[in-house]
């Protein structure tokens, strides 16, 4: 069941879930995961596809204007879209309340606008490596300026396509956006009544870039000063979730590489939007960046209110 948070409208009752489509593979499994999310919590869920009418002009011809039999048509694919999407939705639980919004907006802008106000947003990422699948650079846009927190739903590359076991896994780096994520880590792990992997690394150096680097931390004082990071950030957070259980993992380096190995395992990967630096001006923290790209779980990308 959902509880009231009056100081923060994601957590509000009324606040629903949000999955952006484009009729891709990737946001059919988006759909899934954010219906099993959503039914788990007794909350609504919003199917949305933007038309993007002004690139579909671009695209149709800069000089001409677009002509409504075209607007017709790609209103009714959009129709289309979201009425199998609702129905991919109710195969996961046919009790569940979706509503299903096609709009003239573009998807990036129209993701970013809902995300003010909704529980979480989700959008699916297919292939892996360096180049984003799916939606390609709304995927990037929403989740660098979204609102709350921002899932990219990844395939596991498994029979089963999203885990529903294994543990939430955090980045913590000791920064100020990373705080929130922590906080988003705690809820997420109770809901899912599992265990909280907290992950620090002492260092951003990436071990495998420099010879003789080592990986598992042997510095008894960066030991010490990583694990006092950690106990920082996860001060408070244990007692008001007492039924989470947490394993505390420090490294000497590479957060990226460590939180990806734990995706392999994880359920869900939890990160904050920017890094320790915590620079606005960039799109996404370098590591959340890499992670949302790679990862083989899905991703929440924090944003701080």
């Amino acid at each position: 069941m959902t509880t009231q948070h009056h100081d923060d409208p994601h957590r509000l009752a009324s606040a629903e879930i949000v999955v952006g489509i484009d009729g891709s593979a990737a946001a059919d499994l988006a759909v899934r995961w954010a219906a099993e999310t959503a039914s788990q919590r007794g909350r609504r869920l919003r199917v949305v596809h933007g038309l993007d009418l002004a690139a579909a002009g671009a695209v149709y011809g800069i000089y001409d204007v677009i002509t409504p039999p075209v607007i017709d048509a790609i209103r009714r694919e959009g129709t289309d879209l979201v009425r199998t999407a609702r129905r991919l939705a109710h195969e996961v639980d046919p009790t569940l309340t979706v509503e299903a919004e096609v709009s003239e907006a573009d998807p990036a802008h129209l993701l970013i606008e809902l995300s003010e106000s909704a529980h979480l947003v989700a959008i699916g990422a297919a292939g892996s490596g360096n180049t984003p699948g799916h939606l390609g650079s709304t995927l990037l846009a929403v989740a660098a300026h979204g609102h709350g927190a921002i899932v990219v739903v990844r395939d596991t590359g498994t029979e089963q396509q999203t885990r529903r076991i294994g543990p939430v896994v955090v980045g913590a780096d000791g920064g100020p956006v990373s705080a929130a994520a922590v906080g988003a880590g705690f809820a997420e792990a109770s809901e899912r009544n599992t265990q909280l992997v907290a992950v620090h690394a002492w260092s951003d150096l990436y071990y495998d870039r420099f010879a003789g680097l080592p990986y598992t931390i042997c510095d008894r004082d960066a030991e010490t000063a990583g694990q006092a990071i950690l106990s920082e950030q996860l001060a408070g957070w244990q007692e008001k979730y007492p039924n989470v259980q947490v394993i505390r993992k420090v490294y000497l380096s590479g957060p990226r590489l460590a939180l990806l190995e734990w995706s392999r395992s994880a359920q869900l990967l939890v990160v904050g939007s920017r890094g320790r630096g915590g620079f606005r001006g960039l799109l996404l923290g370098s590591t959340s960046n890499a992670l949302v790209q790679t990862a083989h779980c899905p991703v929440m990308v924090v944003h701080p209110q």
